[in-house]
This record gives C-alpha cells, sequence and structure tokens, in this order.
C-alpha cells in the first residue's frame, strides 16, 4: 500500500470510530457552518498538506484564502471547501476529547475537552468514556506515517501557505 493509500484508508478509519462514538451525542451542535474551531495558523504534517493539495488544484491555484483570523479554507457561509480531505486535527474538533498523562509519580491522569458549543457537563462528568474520543494512538499512527513518508523528518505545512496566489 503506498503512502496516498495509507492516508487515506486512516482517515476512512478515523471516520468510522468518530461516527460510532458520536452517533448517540444529541447534545453535539457541530454542523455545516459551524466554523467557532477553524482558526488561522493551523499546521499540519506533509502528508496531510499534501493530500490536500493533490485534491485540490483549482481552489488553491485560483481561490481566495478566507480572511486571516479564521481558516484559509472556510467558504462565504463557514463550510469547509477540502471537507473530504480535511486533516486530522479538523475531523475531532468539537468532539468530547479525553486523554491520559502521566504525573511526577508516573500516576496516569484523565484528561477531558469539549468545544464550549458541545459543553454539556453531565456528559463531561461521566464515568462511561465509550463515547468519548481517546487522544494518543490516532496522533502516533498520523506520525508514524509522517516519518515513512518523509524519509524521517516531520515536516509540518501552514493550511494557508498551500494556496499559491495568496
Amino acid at each position: 500500500m503506498n503512502i496516498k493509500e495509507n492516508i487515506l484508508e486512516f482517515y476512512g478509519l478515523l471516520d468510522e470510530v468518530i461516527k460510532n462514538k458520536v452517533s448517540n451525542l444529541s447534545f453535539l451542535v457541530c454542523s455545516k457552518g459551524c466554523s467557532e474551531c477553524c482558526v488561522d495558523d493551523l499546521t499540519v504534517f506533509e502528508i496531510e498538506s499534501t493530500n490536500i493539495i493533490e485534491h485540490n488544484h483549482e481552489l488553491l491555484s485560483n481561490g481566495i484564502p478566507h480572511s486571516e483570523g479564521k481558516c484559509a479554507f472556510l467558504g462565504n457561509e463557514g463550510e469547509c471547501r477540502i471537507y473530504e480531505q480535511r486533516p486530522y486535527v479538523c475531523r475531532t474538533q468539537g468532539l468530547p476529547l479525553r486523554w491520559l498523562e502521566e504525573d511526577e509519580n508516573d500516576n496516569l491522569i484523565e484528561y477531558r475537552d469539549i468545544c464550549p458549543l458541545n459543553e454539556n457537563e453531565e456528559f463531561m462528568k461521566s464515568e462511561d468514556t465509550s463515547n468519548f474520543f481517546t487522544l494518543g494512538s490516532w496522533e502516533e499512527k498520523l506520525a508514524t506515517m509522517q516519518h515513512k513518508y518523509g524519509n524521517g523528518e516531520m515536516k509540518r505545512k501552514s493550511l494557508r501557505a498551500l494556496f499559491t496566489n495568496k
């Protein structure tokens, strides 16, 4: 399997996991036009930027990036103009997230976060973590692909810089 197939398979698996987790979360307000988390200055691994470039030649050559302050790929109605090729970070925005970190005594501490627009205090305090998206392993998979694709280099690119006519 080549690297292009790897990133598409990665996104497919990720999207399926996310779909299964959020199907029961009626309080999520994320939808087309919600762009609160679509901020400027995001960078992505080169493997993801290459995927965006490959599928969006016309937009990147002739399109106009959204004004600074918001993601360059936002359209006039707050929609994502590269939705099918959006990077990992965009695919997980808005979700109830959890991650584990070790403290100075090697104890695991759980952290949780969610978009303020999706805040649900009862859910966030729940002992059931099955509908949370757990960070860590997905980032490792993406980093491993970048390491291989970049011949050991972990290059990142600004989304705004992908526009050739900016």
